[in-house]
């Protein structure tokens, strides 16, 4: 997995500080998490290219995760794309976008496939024959989700001059990776072990932003690899939280340790602190692996 940081600091942007989005590569797809205004620009800077774009997923509907979008349609529109683009978010985004585009008498000449999403429960939103999408639903001000991509098992991995010494067919070698067994030249069943080895390890990364702190997302999250869960203040704004439905550094690595994630990146800082240590130094006293999301940062496990 491949994650590109575009944006990651909380509600205004400025010019070194920009909001909430970015890029998972897995297993061929190109996942958008989030669209907070100036996404594209972003995307020109990390030269990822807008066609490769077809599943975009909203948390929920404060501008500074959603503004970006109506932008980016508009610009694939001009780019003549031809591509469907689904979009997983709220109830009301079909809404809010397709008015704005209304009124602009700006209709696209690709499909706009918008999946809205209303469970307070976790559910399966995306399955193709690699990797898995759930949400997870978060405590925030309005119906905000996180989300789960999860990698599916990888083919086994095929040794070659074993499977030739047992006169298996090339035909069969598909099999073989699938974990199955298969009969030889000679009539004898070969045991799908006896010639194959694991694969590559698949990976899950959760995305968790906008939220309070809530431990009940912890089974949702349980042994994830990479976990990006916001950090929207230092304990010496604590007090904030409650209000706000933010969390704090330490609150997400607690999270983190809670949950037996392999690695925590904070992101989605209030910009009233001078620097992002602090978050780093506060989150480390709870857990171990941290590290800081900033813009143009790219993270791969």
């Amino acid at each position: 997995m491949k994650l590109s940081i575009l944006g990651c600091y909380s509600a205004t942007p400025r010019i070194i500080a920009h909001t909430t989005s970015q890029v998972l590569e897995t297993r061929g797809n190109l996942f958008l998490i989030d669209c907070g205004e100036g996404t594209q620009v972003e995307l020109r800077r990390h030269k990822i290219k807008f066609n490769q774009i077809k599943h975009v997923f909203i948390s929920h509907l404060h501008g500074d995760h959603y503004f970006g979008l109506v932008g980016l349609i508009s610009t694939f529109r001009l780019l003549t794309r031809e591509t469907d683009l689904h979009i997983y978010g709220p109830k009301g985004l079909k809404e809010l976008i397709t008015l704005q585009m209304k009124l602009a008498d700006s209709w696209t000449n690709f499909k706009l496939i918008f999946h809205e999403l209303t469970s307070k429960s976790s559910e399966l939103i995306f399955e193709d024959e690699k990797v898995t999408v759930h949400t997870i639903p978060l405590d925030h001000r309005i119906y905000t989700n996180g989300f789960l991509f999860k990698e599916k098992p990888f083919e086994r991995k095929l040794h070659v001059s074993k499977a030739e010494d047992l006169n298996i067919d090339k035909a069969y070698y598909r099999k073989l990776k699938q974990g199955d067994d298969v009969v030889n030249e000679q009539g004898y069943v070969i045991s799908n072990e006896s010639v194959t080895y694991k694969g590559n390890q698949p990976k899950s990364y959760a995305f968790c932003s906008d939220t309070a702190y809530k431990e009940a997302i912890i089974p949702i999250i349980k042994g994830v690899d990479v976990l990006y869960h916001e950090s929207t203040f230092l304990e010496s704004h604590a007090n904030l939280c409650a209000k706000t439905k933010h969390s704090t550094a330490k609150q997400a690595a607690t999270i983190a340790l809670k949950a037996n994630v392999k690695q925590l990146i904070l992101g989605h800082y209030s910009t009233r602190y001078g620097g992002l240590e602090g978050f780093k130094t506060e989150a480390s006293t709870i857990f171990k692996d941290v590290l800081l999301a900033d813009d143009g940062k790219v993270f791969e496990f």
